[in-house]
This record gives structure tokens, sequence and C-alpha cells, in this order.
């Protein structure tokens, strides 16, 4: 009987989340501006809470002191740069069922959603083996201090192991955002947050029976919490109110399909890929200048992770949008939506890197609790990149156009051009002289950010990203 009990409950939780389904509103016509801006909100939104988990994990952990600090900072790279080596699934899934969706064609919205599903699965679980396994190679690798070895490593494997719930839920938004279905992932996302927020403090520092793991305690927190959130997203999809109906009910793979979507994400998986490896070099960069740096950019990165997700959101929706209209033959809506979204995400991310200007110092100290000079480094970190946000956040919403029109190989350039041309040799040179030191790696980001930004609006500007054909 309890058991039972148990199980209504758990049922009944699941349900709660899911609003009774209605007609949704078509992206393939109507105001576009207005149905740009009602899917970013709540994407927004889902990614605030989800950068919540880092902002929160910063915020117990930066009390443990600035070691503490680098043991976490040094893993989060790395562990965006796992996510996006089986990144390309989940960006084909939603690209394909986007122009499926805007094509009105639901039968193929669900073959895309379960293959890409049981691929993304299949791949999570052999990519957190290796990861596990090779975790000590890649902190020495990064060159990591001792006296944080042994916390960074133990931080590290426990992130590894929840990968596949990881990517799983990333795919499980994708998936929805392809159709449209934003709100959900935003209760889920505050659901899991307010969880973490409780059990972080808990496993961190103990109480009562429950040992305090210390840095590890924040991943764990994060392990059980992403668990949750994708047993729910794998509910929704296989028996939630939504167009997705999957079942694995005499499933096969469809190789054609695979190798359609593997063409179609592999560059986007490059991109990301490309893009996290920079970031990981650059924390190596930064950790040769001791551990205080590498907390003060730690922190510093963090905070840009923070700020990225207006023109995350923004990306996210303009990509879903141009692809639903690409899909319904709708090329002069896909055009208006690329314009408006680049226009806002310049405004808006220029405003917000005027306040963390101003406001640097108090927003530094409200995630670091360290010395003076750590502070002031991370300050200065933060007042370099700031003045370069709308830059950035224009260049994203431009790869939002690129991503939901399947031009994936030319976003995946231009990143390239960004990190790997631009960046990464910028910080490399500038911090080998004396007079630059730690500066090089702050002012890499504003260069990174500007240049790409043009070279992207110029391409879009030939219009050639409109004749791509992905279905």
């Amino acid at each position: 009987m309890n058991h039972i009990f148990k199980l209504s409950f758990a049922r009944y939780l699941l349900n709660s989340l899911l609003p009774v389904k209605q007609a949704k509103a078509s992206l393939t016509e109507g105001n576009i501006l207005k149905t740009l801006i009602a899917l970013a909100f709540p994407i927004i939104g889902a990614n605030l809470l989800q950068t919540g988990y880092q902002l929160v994990d910063a915020f117990w952990v930066g009390r443990l002191g600035s070691d503490a600090v680098a043991a976490v900072s040094v893993s989060y790279p790395v562990n965006f740069l796992m996510i996006s080596l089986c990144s390309g699934f989940g960006f084909a899934g939603a690209i394909l069922v986007a122009q499926y969706a805007g094509a009105k064609n639901l039968k193929m919205v669900n073959h895309v959603a379960i293959q890409t599903l049981v691929m993304v699965v299949l791949m999570s679980i052999v990519m957190s083996s290796i990861a596990w396994q090779l975790s000590p190679n890649i902190l020495h690798w990064l060159g990591v201090e001792d006296k944080i070895f042994a916390e960074a490593n133990f931080f590290q494997r426990v992130i590894f192991l929840g990968l596949v719930f990881n990517f799983g839920f990333i795919l499980f938004q994708s998936l929805l955002r392809g159709i449209g279905e934003v709100k959900i992932p935003l209760y889920i996302n505050a659901l899991s947050l307010g969880l973490n927020f409780i059990l972080d403090p808990l496993f961190i520092y103990g109480w009562g029976p429950i040992p305090g793991y210390g840095v590890a305690g924040a991943a764990f927190s994060t392990l059980a919490t992403l668990g949750l959130s994708a047993i729910i997203g794998f509910y929704i999809l296989f028996k939630g109110n939504t167009d997705f109906k999957l079942t694995l009910k005499a499933f096969r793979f469809d190789f054609p399909l695979l190798k359609s979507a593997f063409k179609l994400g592999m560059p986007s998986s490059m991109e990301i890929s490309a893009r996290a490896l920079g970031l990981t070099l650059m924390t190596g960069i930064a950790a040769k200048f001791g551990t205080d740096v590498l907390a003060a950019y730690g922190v510093g990165a963090r905070l840009i992770s923070f700020v990225v997700i207006v023109a995350l959101g923004l990306m996210k929706a303009t990509a879903t949008l141009v692809g639903q209209n690409i899909g319904a033959n709708r090329i002069d809506r896909a055009e208006k939506t690329s314009k408006y979204a680049a226009t806002i995400a310049f405004g808006s991310m220029t405003v917000i890197g005027f306040c963390f200007f101003v406001f640097a110092e108090p927003i530094v100290r409200a995630f670091l609790d360290a010395e003076e000079h750590v502070v002031d480094m991370a300050v200065t970190f933060l007042r370099i990149t700031a003045p370069a946000f709308g830059f950035m956040g224009a260049q994203l919403a431009m790869v939002g156009t690129m991503r939901g029109s399947g031009n994936t190989m030319e976003s995946m350039i231009f990143t390239i051009i960004g990190v790997w041309i631009i960046q990464f040799p910028f910080a490399w040179i500038a911090t080998g002289y004396e007079s630059f030191a730690e500066l090089g790696v702050w002012w890499s980001f504003p260069a990174s950010y500007v240049i790409p930004a043009i070279l992207t609006f110029i391409w879009l500007r030939k219009g050639t990203w409109k004749k791509k054909k992905v279905i």
C-alpha cells in the first residue's frame, strides 16, 4: 500500500509540472517581435535558473576560501568541454525538429526526437566513463597545484558521473524548444534550483548524520538535482502533454537520419568544443600565475557566464523561430527575425555591460571572500570585459540565425576564429610580457567578442544563409 502511495505521489508531482495542453500560437505567422520575445523570456528564465547552479555553488563554496573556489573553477571549463563533445546530436535534433514543426510534419518531429535521444544517452554513458578515468590526467595537464589537486579531482569526478543526466536534460530542453514549448523547462529548472539551494549547504557543511563533503558536496548536490530534472524530462517526452509522444517499442536506428543529423550537428559540436577547449586552455594560462589569479579568473568567468544567458536566450529563440519559418518556407520572416534578434541582443547586453562596469566591486565581493588583491584582480577582469558585452550578445544572436537555418559549418568557423585565432594567441603572447601578466588573459576576452561579431554581421549580410536546405 505504501509503495502504491509513493508511486501515485510521484506521478502527481510530474503531472503537476505539465499545463493542460492548449493550441500554441503559430511561430510562422503573426507579430515577429512579439513572438521572439515570448520565446526568449522563458528561455532566458530557464538559463538564469540553470546558471543559478553555478552561482549557488560559487556562493557556498566561496565561503570556504579562495583555494576551494579555485578547485571548482578548474572543473567548470573541463565539464563544459565534456558536454560539448556529445552536443552535436542535440543541436541537430533541435534544428530538425524546428524545421519539421514549421512544415507541420509531427511524425518526423517524433522520429527525430527518439533517434537523437537514444544516441545522446548512449554517447553520454561512454563519455562519462572515459572522463572519470582521465580526471587526474586532465588536472595534471592543466598544471593544477598540489594543495587543491585532491579536492578538484573529487569534485570533477562526481560531476562526470552526472553527464548522462546533464546531456539528457539539455537534449530535452532543445527538443521542446524546437516545437516552441519553452515554459515546461522553466518550471523544471525552478524546481531543481530550489532543491539545489537546500542541498548545497547540507552536503558542503554537513548537518546531523549527514557528513560535510566540502567542495565535493556542491557536486553531489548538482548530481542529485540534475538526475531529478532528467527523469522528469524523459517522463514528459514519453507521456507528457506536448507534441512529443515517444516510444521505444520496435525501436530501430534510422542510420540515414542519424548520418544527416551527424553532418548537421557535428559542426555545432565542434563549435562548442572549440569554445570549451579554449576556455580550458585559458584556465591553464591563468593557473600558471598561481591560485590567486586562478580564483579571480574563476569568479570573473562565472559572472560572465551568468551575463551571457540573455544573449543565449535570444540565440536559442532565434534558432527556433528561424528554423520553423524556413521549414514553412517563410524566408522573409526568418530574415526579419535575425535583424530583430541582433539589435535587441546588442542593446540589452550593452546596458548590462555598463551596469557590471559601474558595480564590478560589490558584484565580485558577493561571490568571492578572499584577500583584497584577489578581489581587485577579479574587479579589473570584469571592468575590462564588460564594455564589449554588446558585441558578444549580437554575435550570439546571429549564431542563432545560422543554426536555425542549418548553417552550422559557418557558425563553427566564426567561433574558431574568435577563440583560436584571436583569443588564445592574444592571451598566450600578451601574458609572456611582464607588463601584461594576467592582464593578457583579461584583455583577450573583449578582443574575442568584437572582431567575430563584425565578421559574422558581414557574412549574414551576403544572404547565402537563406538558401540552405536541411529537410
